[in-house]
């Protein structure tokens, strides 16, 4: 018997890249800027939204919510008065723990990009397969709690390889744990030499200013 061995991820991902250049082409046509914000679950992404979104001029944002199921974060984000669009994976998508580029290009047609500058696509919380499907985006953005501890750079590279930016979150924390700070970014450098970082603190508003002042950067 004649047995074939079929790489299917490659299969996928290639799909996928297909699909993510039809988002990239949209974007571009509407002059929308896409960022994908990604991390492990309770990190932290809603909350420094919110801390960055409540005031960004004249720079109009959109939100393109995913979770596995419900509202809860995109009902947070609406009642700041801007356009939230939710992307449940479950059961449409099979409950995935992604978003990849096709669960994007379904929601674009409910996402109003002739009324955005900024789109943040908030992916499900994840830290290992939400880096490796692109979406279209122009930048992605990484949030790492210090409550995850200092080794999550060495344990799943790619999730911190792949951004622009990455925000070490929660750190009013730092008097009440054992965590080396500067062991993190050690473990940061060697996996992403110099990549840019923040230390914010979602609660406190420590930092937000400066991750307000690099999304109206990357908005243009």
């Amino acid at each position: 018997m004649h047995r074939t061995r079929v790489k299917v991820s490659e299969g996928v991902l290639d799909a996928n890249e297909t699909i993510a250049r039809d988002n990239r082409d949209d974007f571009e046509r509407h002059g929308v800027t896409v960022i994908n914000l990604m991390s492990a679950p309770g990190a932290g992404k809603t909350s420094l939204l919110e801390r960055a979104l409540e005031d960004l001029g004249d720079v109009r944002v959109g939100v393109l919510e995913g979770d596995v199921q419900g509202t809860l974060d995109a009902d947070r984000l609406a009642s700041l008065h801007l356009p939230v669009t939710q992307i449940n994976t479950d059961p449409g998508f099979g409950g995935e723990c992604h978003l990849d580029a096709n669960m994007v290009r379904s929601a674009l047609p409910e996402v109003p990009l002739d009324e955005v500058d900024l789109l943040v696509i908030e992916n499900v919380g994840n830290l290992v397969c939400p880096a490796e499907f692109s979406v279209g985006e122009d930048s992605r953005v990484m949030v790492c709690s210090v409550a995850e501890g200092e080794d999550k750079p060495l344990k799943y590279p790619l999730m911190f390889r792949t951004c622009s930016l990455v925000l070490v979150n929660k750190i009013d924390l730092l008097p009440h744990l054992d965590y080396d700070l500067d062991l993190f970014l050690r473990n940061l450098d060697a996996v992403h030499p110099d990549v840019e970082r923040m230390l914010v603190s979602a609660r406190t508003g420590e930092g937000t200013e400066a991750w307000r002042k690099w999304l109206l950067r990357a908005a243009g």
